[in-house]
């Protein structure tokens, strides 16, 4: 299994997918579910009652592979991490989602009113079903959201930085992929999916997996990637960048320069990649 990631090997003690079967030995081997989150967040453990590695968001698809002792093993369909969840925070079902939510918070309302009682708040990224629309709010399963806040799964959005933007001042949290808390990792992420681009879910993943290797000499560009060993930045124009960070302990601007010293004056090391978007 060396070739593995276990972050994205959907198999545990006890149960593998079906297409891991010669790497297997001694697990049943199991197709899975398609399944829904239905909580606004969910921590993706690492093992349960373990450590969070990532974070699920309102109707993000996984696929179901066990439910044993009060937790449910499953496969993210973003990016393919695997971890747990509880069963209380997932439904089996098929996706029938229309919308996504495109501020950076929204909430559902009991009824197609501003006054009205709030039913849940709901972070960027969340995906929703929506029926019909009354006045300017959307009626879902869920409550009514404001149609400003929504955009149809194929209404792309064209500039992961700005993106990324719209998370300024949110609090870091180490695995987070919310508006109520991010990281380095889960920033970039949030930003590559909501322009339809495929981005894994740890900066080292992404190193490897996204955009290009730096043209030497070509200076920085809005959109590369700025990588440091288990940080990862974007870059803004010529000068800054943004990112998820403990200095700040929150999502912001930064000078490139300044950054670079900063982070190597602390420790933690030298730029390792640099990275440009494909064209």
């Amino acid at each position: 299994m060396a070739a593995f990631d276990p972050r994205r090997t959907p198999m545990n003690d006890r149960v593998a997918a079906t297409h891991l079967a010669d790497h297997a030995p001694n697990r049943a081997l199991v197709t899975g579910l398609p399944a829904q989150v239905t909580v606004p967040v969910a921590d993706l453990l690492r093992r349960p009652d373990g450590p969070r590695d990532r974070q699920l968001l309102l109707g993000d698809t996984v696929t179901l592979y066990e439910t044993r002792a009060g937790w449910c093993f499953v496969q993210a369909d973003k990016d393919g991490y695997v971890g747990y969840l509880r069963p209380t925070q997932i439904a089996q079902a098929s996706d029938t989602a229309t919308h996504w939510v495109s501020a950076l918070g929204s909430h559902a309302y009991v009824e197609a009113n501003f006054k009205s009682p709030d039913c849940l708040a709901l972070s960027f990224g969340s995906r929703v079903t929506v029926h019909d629309t009354e006045e300017r709010f959307a009626r879902t399963d869920l409550g009514f959201i404001p149609v400003q806040h929504l955009r149809s799964l194929d209404d792309l959005a064209a500039d992961p930085v700005d993106v990324a933007q719209k998370f300024l001042g949110t609090p870091y949290l180490w695995g987070g992929n919310s508006r109520w808390g991010i990281d380095c990792s889960g920033l970039v992420q949030a930003a590559y999916l909501a322009c339809g681009r495929p981005c894994p879910g740890d900066s080292d993943q992404q190193e490897a997996e996204v955009g290009q290797a730096y043209l030497p000499n070509d200076g920085y560009r809005r959109g590369d990637l700025l990588f440091w060993k288990g940080h990862v930045a974007l870059v803004v124009d010529a000068d800054r960048l943004i990112h998820a960070n403990v200095h700040h302990m929150a999502v912001a601007f930064e000078g490139i320069e300044a950054a670079i010293k900063r982070i190597a004056d602390q420790g933690d090391g030298p730029v390792t990649a640099h990275r440009r978007p494909a064209p």
